[in-house]
């Protein structure tokens, strides 16, 4: 069966009044509960992108994400550095993480994001392809929380650089992230722009 071509999106359409909040999903999941409260008491939506031994160590994780109308996606199974994996072990990263979504969510999600790298290669996209997605999902805005600094630091990183349409990248897992929130979602209200799910953005 012929496979359709794997496209990569680092933004939506630059008219949207929406941005993508996008998280990978790795950490204690402790941090993860509070970041999906405190999202779901200011009545906004994510996309959150899990790497897949979390979700075997902590498989309610996947239902929690749900039950918010959050996005799921794959983030590979070991979050390897995904530039320097052979084609074969590329495949085995997707396509076990995808095993894992469909276990735990009933689904393998549409959205894929690699790991170890913010733009993908024909390898990353064909092992994309390989596990049943359409989509690589990247980013034009990088939050900086996994560098751990001051939560102002990361509010900045977001407010400063978000456009309509943007898809930012921010983690699970990081307590900064937790502290920063607040200011990031007071900081896109003020700009007009909603947060939304990636497949309220990308349609």
């Amino acid at each position: 069966m012929r496979r359709h071509a794997v496209v990569e999106v680092a933004h939506g359409s630059r008219s949207a009044r929406t941005v993508a909040l996008t998280f990978h999903g790795n950490g204690d999941p402790a941090l993860a509960h509070s970041l999906l409260d405190q999202v779901e008491r200011a009545g906004a939506r994510i996309s959150v992108f899990v790497v897949g031994t979390w979700l075997v160590a902590h498989p309610e994780m996947a239902q929690r994400i749900l039950q918010g109308r959050h996005d799921l996606g794959n983030h590979t199974m070991h979050h390897k550095p995904m530039r320097h994996l052979t084609a074969a072990d590329a495949h085995r990263e997707v396509g076990e993480c995808a095993a894992v979504l469909r276990r735990t969510a009933g689904t393998p999600g549409r959205w894929f994001r690699a790991s170890g790298t913010q733009k993908t290669t024909s390898v990353i996209r064909s092992a994309a392809a390989a596990a049943g997605y359409s989509t690589c999902v990247s980013y034009d805005v990088d939050g900086l929380d996994w560098q751990d600094p001051q939560p102002t630091t990361v509010r900045q990183a977001v407010l400063d650089n978000v456009q309509p349409g943007s898809i930012i990248s921010l983690h699970l897992g990081h307590q900064v992230t937790v502290e920063a929130l607040p200011q990031i979602l007071a900081g896109l209200a003020a700009k007009r722009l909603k947060p939304a799910t990636l497949s309220e953005l990308l349609g």
